[in-house]
């Protein structure tokens, strides 16, 4: 580690937001093939608050024995302020934003919540010019992971959640009912599913409704009033953003041959009534990458899909923006400045 200083968030054992400390850590060395980022902005993502609580969602086998202190997060936005000598293809001075090091970092080796970090090459890109750095940060993570579980996957890593390879459906003339439509991935997934030619069902609370038409969505369910699977069929893709053990409701809402994708799976339970009712049950893990950002980017650059911002919060107030994540209903993304 660099003999120099950066504030951070760090943390010295598991629990809630009480455990984040604003405190000087060290900061980080520069290797081949990387690039150092300024960081401006850092998006926050249901990763963070698992890892800061320990994943004890997790099975225990696949739950992590790390090292404190941990430096938590993985999406930023900045600028480039050193490139390793190999690393022919960013500047210093380039305004980029990356998901950094996920999966592979999940358990605290992606470090953003800090004034610095070191990126791999490969997982960066070019800033889109047409939004600022809160709302960059706010893209890479649920961005990706409505990506690459609609459209197109983007690598051949296995898939450590299930033993077949995820596969992305057609979208255009399609029907798409989106669960958890407001969240960070629900409100993208939206957004892809429409400019994909999909018509697009949006199941979220009553108080979101008009953001999610204004995004898209072709009809919308209050599900605190109205359950989805009670009142639509023959929908041919669902994507719930939130999965988990309700996931399976969703089932009987689709034709056969239709497609369920839990963008967390853990918890589901109806591989036999899938299999009964000729549905594909599918998910993978988001992994990073610099292309498909860069990819995307021309699309937030042009406001073809816009990041929408729940609130913001200085670096040094990360423990705040976790209670806010805590309390749910979240409309976007929570992000943090840094200064």
């Amino acid at each position: 580690m660099s003999n120099q200083t950066m504030k951070s968030i760090r943390q010295y054992e598991f629990g809630g937001p009480d455990v984040l400390r604003h405190e000087e850590a060290p900061m980080p060395d520069l290797n081949a093939g990387e690039v150092l980022v300024r960081v401006c902005a850092v998006g926050l993502n249901p990763p963070d608050w698992y890892l800061r609580d320990g994943y004890r969602s997790l099975p225990p086998e696949w739950q992590p024995r790390l090292d404190f202190p941990l430096i938590l997060g993985t999406d930023i936005s900045g600028v480039v302020a050193a490139v390793a000598e190999d690393v022919e293809s960013f500047s210093i001075g380039d305004e980029v934003y990356s998901m950094v090091r996920f999966p592979e970092g999940m358990f605290g080796k992606s470090r953003a919540y800090a004034e610095y970090v070191s990126v791999p090459v490969s997982e960066v890109a070019l800033k889109p010019t047409g939004i600022d750095h809160v709302h960059a940060a706010g893209a890479p993570m649920s961005l990706l992971t409505a990506w690459q579980f609609m459209v197109e996957l983007g690598h051949d890593e296995p898939n450590p959640l299930q033993p077949n390879r995820h596969q992305p459906v057609p979208l255009e003339g399609r029907v798409v009912l989106v669960n958890g439509a407001a969240g960070g991935v629900g409100h993208l997934a939206v957004q892809i599913a429409k400019r994909k030619g999909a018509r697009v069902i949006a199941v979220a609370s009553g108080r979101h409704e008009s953001l999610l038409r204004e995004l898209g969505a072709d009809e919308f369910i209050d599900y605190t009033s109205t359950p989805p699977e009670d009142v639509v069929h023959d929908i041919d893709l669902v994507v719930d953003a939130l999965g988990g053990p309700t996931t399976r409701r969703f089932l009987r809402t689709l034709k056969r041959g239709g497609a369920l994708f839990p963008v967390y799976p853990l918890g589901f339970d109806g591989a036999e009534e899938a299999a009964r009712r000729g549905v594909t049950v599918s998910t993978t893990q988001v992994r990073s990458s610099g292309a498909q950002l860069s990819d995307l980017g021309r699309w937030l650059d042009n406001g073809t899909i816009r990041v929408v911002v729940d609130s913001v919060y200085p670096l040094a107030e990360a423990r705040k923006a976790h209670e806010r994540a805590g309390r749910g209903h979240i409309q976007g993304k929570i992000v943090l400045a840094v200064e």
